[in-house]
């Protein structure tokens, strides 16, 4: 703290009571970095006599003097300079003190160190020499000092910058500094900098003036190179300098370089112009001054095959938008589509651009253009959900029934997405207009399944207010069925106090019901709501036989199996087609839980020996899966272990089981079998066993 506040007799003191003078603060600076960071001199004269470190590195492995140089401390830079401390040793950036004095901009340091020996060529690990520092810093004086001294002006760092790249993009802030750049950059030149070097990625100091809007530094790098630079057909440059200063909207750099080009349609290699560029940034200075140059507003790019219309449009820049369509010649060249066949104006409503759909709404925008999926800028507004875009379409006579190539028009898209205000639009809309006629999707769902699916309260509830979506029947896998299946409870319950509760029985195609669909999602509240309007628990499909019970049996939900089994009551002895119960298709597909859920339902013994199709008992099925709780269970419930299957064996509970034999539950499953074995079973001989056995393993 005395070092930070530089008080001297106080740090005698200190120090005199044994307080350690190289001590390091959690950067790893000594007082002795401190005292000259703030410049201190008093404070480094007792620090130094007291035997302060000057070669110690502290943050970033910088010494006292790289701060004292930095900071601009001429005096307290003398008194670090020892005859022991070498003045090119570098930090861990490979920086030495010139480095330092050089980015300071402090001439007395950066000459106190020249004349005291510093290379002024010395380059740290980035390539960069001191005048590299000094021309990013725009220090004027200090690039004097070290072109004077002999610092090389075409020297390049790792990027293969020139101290020129550096002084062209400069400082950015004040007047002052600017004019220090262009200093720096004219000095430069005089002393036969190359303006015509470029970086590792083809960019030359024209670039790097443009891109941080130096227009003065600009004018000088033309004069003396010419306009040709721009032109250059050996740059590697991807985008040009007109690209950058449109992009960044710096428009006196703009100016300069329209005014050098006979073309300012340039492309990048994706074939964006300046113009696009600048209409998408929002620079409408930039903008109406490319106009100017005869810049044209329907040049598409090579990959999305989009306009500087398109750009302005879909990110909101009514100014620059309004700018492209009075300099626009045909009245439908507001409609140009892209690759996608996507107008301005339907990027512009995605985005939720109110203005700019008024601008072109203005200027005779098609609202029924489709694109390439039969998609128009309502479909896009309804889907975004930007109510006072739709709105704008809707009053220019936007169609609300109008489908796309999967037969959907923006009331589904508005019901699917849960945009409750547009769709209440949308809902107007047609009704005014008596226009819903079409109604269902290419896979036959309404709106209404698309709301219920999604779960979206608001919308159903509107959609319900309209009679002809309760009369609209489409696909037969209903909207209650949607809602059962996504557990969208709240919507379901909306579902039968308006339709009535002889929907909770309806089937779709292959006869399942809602509580199939609940059952197969294992949803609890759904599946209870279901039963309590009356849904049949025992109801079958007609494509398998298949019952809720079995459904969510054999897909493992526990849940859904234990309200069947106890709250509903549901038939455990129905067969499917294959004449599998529900048992049978539990223990098939391995749920324990579920299989021990309903034989707790099950006393009957001549139930639990029941067949399927292939002969097989629960126990069979339970044994080949190692259930081992489940085959004691039904054993202790009188399973029979002499059942045979269709292949004619006898024991052939035992012969299922060696797929699992080598697992502990596959043993467990054999051992509870064998010890159920009735010693009175005498055609069962070790002979016969053995015989059994090894037809197996063979």
């Amino acid at each position: 703290m005395a070092a930070v506040h530089g008080r001297f007799s106080r740090s005698q003191a200190v120090i005199q009571n044994g307080a350690e003078v190289d001590c390091e603060d959690k950067n790893g600076n000594s007082p002795l970095h401190i005292a000259a960071r703030y410049g201190h001199q008093l404070l480094i004269n007792t620090l130094l006599t007291h035997g302060a470190n000057t070669a110690k590195r502290g943050v970033h492995g910088m010494f006292p003097l790289h701060l004292a140089a930095l900071s601009g401390f001429s005096d307290c830079c003398r008194k670090l300079l020892s005859s022991d401390f070498h003045i090119d040793t570098p930090d861990h950036f490979g920086r030495t003190c010139l480095h330092a004095a050089a980015a300071g901009g402090n001439l007395e340091c950066l000459n106190l160190l020249l004349n005291t020996g510093a290379d002024f060529n010395k380059k740290d690990r980035f390539g960069r020499t001191p005048l590299h520092y000094a021309c990013c810093n725009s220090k004027s004086q200090c690039v004097f000092a070290l072109v004077g001294s002999g610092a090389g002006v075409n020297e390049l760092d790792e990027r293969g910058c020139s101290p020129l790249h550096y002084a062209a993009a400069g400082t950015e802030g004040k007047l002052v500094v600017v004019c220090l750049s262009c200093l720096c950059v004219e000095y430069l030149l005089r002393s036969d900098a190359n303006p015509g070097i470029r970086d590792r990625q083809g960019y030359n100091p024209v670039h790097y003036a443009s891109a941080y809007g130096h227009t003065l530094c600009l004018e000088l790098l033309m004069e003396t190179s010419g306009t040709d630079i721009l032109s250059d057909s050996d740059s590697h440059a991807l985008i040009s300098p007109l690209h950058l200063a449109a992009y960044h909207g710096h428009c006196g750099v703009l100016e300069v370089l329209a005014a050098g080009l006979l073309e300012v349609d340039i492309r990048t290699p994706e074939g964006r112009t300046p113009l696009s560029l600048a209409c998408s940034r929002g620079h409408q200075e930039c903008v109406s001054l490319l106009l100017n140059h005869g810049a044209h507003t329907h040049t598409k790019d090579y990959t999305l095959k989009r306009t500087a219309l398109h750009a302005a449009a879909m990110n909101g820049h009514s100014d620059c938008l309004r700018l492209l369509i009075n300099n626009t010649d045909t009245h439908n060249s507001v409609d140009v589509q892209d690759a996608n066949g996507q107008t301005p104006l339907m990027l512009a409503v995605l985005s939720g651009h109110t203005e700019s759909v008024y601008s072109l709404l203005s200027r005779g925008a098609d609202v029924e253009a489709k694109d390439h999926w039969g998609r128009t800028a309502l479909h896009r507004g309804a889907v975004s959900g930007h109510e006072e875009c739709v709105e704008a379409l809707l009053q220019r006579g936007a169609s609300v029934c109008v489908c796309d190539r999967a037969g959907r028009s923006p009331l589904h898209l508005a019901a699917a997405c849960g945009h409750t205000g547009v769709l209440g639009a949308l809902l107007q809309a047609a009704n005014a207009l008596h226009t819903h006629t079409l109604l269902i999707d290419n896979h036959g769902y309404t709106p209404l399944h698309w709301a219920c699916y999604n779960g979206y309260d608001g919308c159903v509830e509107l959609l319900l207010e309209q009679e002809v979506f309760k009369k609209t029947p489409g696909n037969h896998f209903s909207p209650l069925h949607c809602a059962v299946m996504n557990d969208n409870e709240g919507v379901a319950e909306m579902l039968i106090n308006s339709l009535g509760s002889a929907i909770v029985n309806t089937t779709d195609t292959k006869g399942r019901s809602p509580l199939h669909a609940a059952a197969f999602s294992d949803h609890v509240e759904c599946v209870s709501l279901l039963l309590s309007h009356g849904a049949q628990a025992n109801t079958s499909d007609t494509h398998t036989r298949t019952t809720p019970l079995m459904m969510a049996a054999h897909n493992g939900q526990t849940n859904a199996v234990e309200v069947l089994v106890s709250s509903a009551k549901a038939d455990l002895t129905l067969q499917d087609t294959n004449k599998n119960t529900a048992l049978h298709l539990a223990c098939s597909k391995g749920h324990e839980t579920s299989a021990l859920l309903i034989l707790e339902k099950i006393s009957d013994r001549n139930f639990i020996n029941c067949t399927n199709t292939s002969l097989q008992t629960p126990l069979h099925v339970a044994a080949r899966n190692g259930l081992t709780v489940v085959v004691q269970e039904l054993l202790g419930k009188g399973a029979s272990v002499l059942a045979v299957d269709e292949n004619g064996q006898y024991h052939n509970t035992v012969t299922h089981t060696p797929s699992n034999s080598h697992t502990k539950e596959g043993e467990g499953c054999v051992a509870k079998i064998y010890a159920n074995l009735s010693p009175e079973c005498n055609h069962l001989s070790p002979d016969n066993y053995c015989a059994c056995l090894s037809t197996h393993n063979a």
